[in-house]
């Protein structure tokens, strides 16, 4: 028993020896030898066998015959990569025993249809910490070839990829870290999904959206050292104390260690006389810096004369050109420590003599007709120069030259009152403060708004001395006014003989800061944007408010985070909330998400022949697509359905968003139908005759035979047929043979009649006069039993007298029916 199971097993290793060596390495080849291609789409495969000695060649993806072929060398595979693990082989069977196979080498992708990428963490990004964003690509496969690369601009700064070695599709995610600097402000962020399929393979590549950062980061000067400044009494110097930072800082000085509220900018200007420490802090809510400004003064030397008493002589009741003095010019505008001179002259020629009288620049007693007053610098605010003349009688007379000796001011600035920020529909007062100005009776003081002037005025103080003024504005700021310019101009108008143009001295701008509630603008009700593509911190709507009001979003009632990239299943009316310290208003906007098409029908339909049944597969899209039905590349319209039109189809789908693609079978089912119609066949006996009955239908139909079971009649099956062998007919085997095809769509029957010759029957009587006799016989059963219980139900009697007559034979009558005997 041992020795015939080793004798088994040997036939078997060998058979499957013969086996491997008739199925050689080349001799399936398929083109293209290996197939790389998106999920849904057709792939079209040809398997071509180099020996043409087979029974059969066909694909096969393990469970489905695709193709069958019975004499060609190759077989063509077309075939909707609809699932994920599918292994097309092709098989050739060399015969009952040997079959080769080939596996074709495929691999299914698809692609992601967005990639995102949004910070981990909401909220303030301060410098030096850890900023993490995460890229999110979604259903992509296969997964492990999978590359996803991080930029920052157009620098790639990370590479991820994957070891997951699903097929199916999968979500993944890539995190990048960075440590944030000011440098970073303002850079942009985003990820690229890239699927790679090696050097002869597609390269696919998805893009996200920019991440711009904002990095908030504390003041830094731009000038950090110390600053030490030299200067001369009384001079004019601009402290720059200019910093940067994120948010832009704020600023405050201090004189000594004393508070200087008027001056809240980086820069300003300031006369000093003597020596001062200035520290300015600039600060925001990151923090805050500060540095010191050292100002040294100089003292310098004047070159003022003493003053001295000069006596005037001068008739009361003269008249003012009695002495025929002419002052060139008649009047003298001067500013403070420049140069001033003035002729005087007579046309009397009897004069002794003539000179000038003045603190600065007097003369001596000189020869007419001319003498000159002059000085280098005019430093004394009351000096009235006078000439005077002495005739021969000895009676002098003099003329005063009218002098206006002016100083425009060290520094104009704009401060407030009230330090801080200004609030809608609240006073507010600003103040033009002018420092060291003469004459001042003089001086004209306009505000302006802008560009706008909002306010003139005038003073009436009579010194003539440097003096300090200041001017007030009541400002009762709107929304408007916010970031808008307040300056303040000092003009000395000094009259004709005054400079051109009047000297002025313009304030540095004061930038007004208005707080007001928010308000939005130009919000449209409706809005329409792309799937993957938007988010509300997107919606253009203008969102004004003085601190900049917070933002917030609602959806179905629920809050939602504005950085929430919206899809299909998000349209709908959203409302749009913001607040600050004075207030909130909302508004309500209607969003309709728009996206390229998208099938989810089934990929498999069957429908009956002439059917007017309508496939439901509609994709969804917004805008709606239209859809275009192909079949083999060629656009095709359909219904009512034929036989003809089953088969694999392509469904295009288009909208302005892009085209979807989808591929379903479609199988017509139809009932069977016989090649051949019936048929009369007449042999002699003991000849051999075959009968063969082959339908086609979809589904394949069922073929039977109906026949006596006799001895010398075999069935046989072949290739979607049957056929009947009758061996030596006798004529026992004439008669009508039946062929019956079902399928589940229905049914047809085809009848053979066969006839013996030299048998006496007469002719084979025709199939419709067999059919006749046989209803003749039914009706005349049916017909006889119908009569046999009408008859049981009335009974049958015979009648006859009681009393017999005389000489009768009779006797007396029972009642009888059928079945009882009397």
């Amino acid at each position: 028993m041992v020795s015939l199971r080793m004798l088994g097993l040997l036939m078997l290793m060998l058979l499957q020896c013969d086996a491997d060596s008739r199925c050689p390495d080349d001799l399936l080849t398929l083109d293209p030898p290996q197939v790389t291609e998106k999920y849904g789409e057709v792939i079209t495969v040809n398997c071509t066998s180099q020996d043409d000695d087979h029974e059969r060649i066909y694909w096969t993806n393990g469970t489905t015959d695709f193709e069958v072929e019975d004499v060609e060398s190759y077989v063509t595979l077309e075939m909707p990569l609809l699932e994920w693990n599918v292994k097309p082989q092709c098989k050739i069977m060399q015969n009952a025993s040997v079959t080769c196979t080939k596996e074709l080498e495929i691999t299914i992708y698809k692609n992601p249809e967005w990639v995102d990428v949004y910070p981990i963490d909401y909220g303030k990004v301060v410098e030096g910490m850890e900023y993490r964003l995460q890229c999110d690509i979604p259903e992509v496969a296969p997964v492990q070839k999978l590359f996803v690369r991080w930029y920052n601009g157009n620098k790639m700064i990370k590479e991820d990829n994957f070891n997951n070695t699903a097929k199916t599709p999968v979500s993944e995610s890539s995190i990048l870290s960075v440590r944030i600097s000011r440098e970073d402000d303002g850079a942009q962020f985003r990820c690229e999904a890239q699927l790679d399929f090696g050097p002869h393979g597609p390269k696919l590549q998805t893009f996200s959206g920019t991440r711009t950062v904002s990095v908030h980061y504390a003041p830094v000067f731009t000038k950090e050292a110390t600053e030490v400044y030299n200067v001369e009494e009384n001079d004019n110097v601009t402290l720059d104390c200019e910093a940067e930072g994120n948010p832009p800082p704020h600023f405050h000085w201090t004189l000594n260690g004393e508070n200087i509220t008027e001056y809240t900018s980086s820069v300003f200007t300031t006369q000093v006389n003597t020596d001062a420490i200035y520290t300015c802090t600039a600060a925001n809510d990151i923090g805050r810096k500060t540095k010191q400004i050292h100002v040294n003064v100089i003292k310098t030397m004047t070159n003022h004369m003493p003053m001295t008493t000069v006596t005037m002589h001068t008739p009361e009741a003269a008249p003012p050109n009695v002495c025929s003095l002419t002052l060139t010019p008649a009047a003298l505008v001067v500013r403070f420590g420049d140069p001033a001179s003035a002729n005087c002259s007579t046309s009397d020629t009897e004069a002794t003599g003539m000179g000038w009288e003045a603190p600065f620049g007097g003369t001596g007693f000189e020869s007419p007709p001319t003498v000159t007053w002059t000085v280098e610098e005019l430093k004394y605010w009351e000096i009235k120069p006078t000439c005077y003349i002495t005739p021969r009688n000895d009676s002098q007379c003099e003329v005063s030259l009218a002098i206006t000796l002016y100083k425009t001011p060290d520094n104009v600035s704009v401060s407030a009152i009230t330090p801080g920020p200004m609030q809608e529909g609240k006073e507010h007062v600003l103040i033009c403060h002018v420092m060291n100005v003469a004459p001042v009776q003089n001086l004209t003081v306009k505000w302006y708004r802008g560009n706008e002037s909002v306010k003139t005025q005038m003073f009436d103080n009579t010194s003539v001395t440097p003096v300090n003024v200041s001017s007030t504005l009541r400002v009762t700021p709107k929304r408007d006014y916010n970031g808008i310019h307040f300056s303040c101009n000092a003009e000395l108008h000094l009259g004709p003989e005054g400079p051109k143009p009047v000297p002025t001295v313009t304030s540095e701008p004061y930038a007004a800061v208005v707080h007001y509630k928010p308000l939005m603008k130009d919000c449209p009700t409706h809005y329409t944007s792309v799937e993957h593509s938007f988010r509300m911190d997107m919606f253009p709507c203008e969102a004004d408010g003085n601190p900049p009001p917070t933002v917030r979003w609602y959806y179905q009632g629920k809050q939602i985070s504005e950085y929430q990239t919206l899809t299909r299943d998000h349209s709908g009316k959203y409302t749009m909330e913001v607040l600050n310290e004075l207030g909130r208003t909302n508004t309500s906007v209607d969003i309709t998400i728009e996206y390229e098409p998208s099938f989810a029908c089934n990929d498999h339909y069957e429908v009956k022949e002439n059917d007017k049944f309508y496939i439901s597969c509609e994709p969804e899209g917004i805008p709606t697509p239209t859809v275009t039905w192909y079949k083999k590349g060629k656009e095709v319209s359909l219904q009512p359905w034929t036989k003809h039109d089953s088969g694999y189809y392509l469904l295009i789908a288009n909208n302005k968003h892009g085209t979807a693609n989808h591929t379903l079978h479609l199988n017509v089912l139809y009932p069977p139908r016989f090649k051949e119609g019936n048929e009369s066949r007449q042999v002699t006996p003991g000849a051999n005759v075959t009968f063969d009955c082959s339908a086609e239908g979809n589904p394949a139909p069922e073929i039977q035979w109906k026949r006596s079971p006799e001895a010398n009649v075999r069935e046989t099956h072949g290739w979607r047929q049957k056929t009947i062998s009758v061996t030596g007919a006798t004529s026992t085997d004439a008669g009508v043979y039946t062929c019956v095809a079902t399928n589940k769509v229905g049914n047809v029957t085809k009848l053979v009649t066969l006839a013996i010759k030299g048998e006496t029957t007469g002719a084979v009587l025709p199939v419709f006069c067999w059919l006749i006799l046989l209803i003749v016989l039914v009706a005349f059963v049916l017909l006889m039993v119908i009569v046999r219980r009408r008859s049981r139900k009335r009974g049958q009697y015979s009648f006859i007298s009681d009393k017999p007559k005389e000489g009768s034979d009779s006797i007396p009558m029972t009642a009888k029916s059928d079945g009882v005997k009397a």
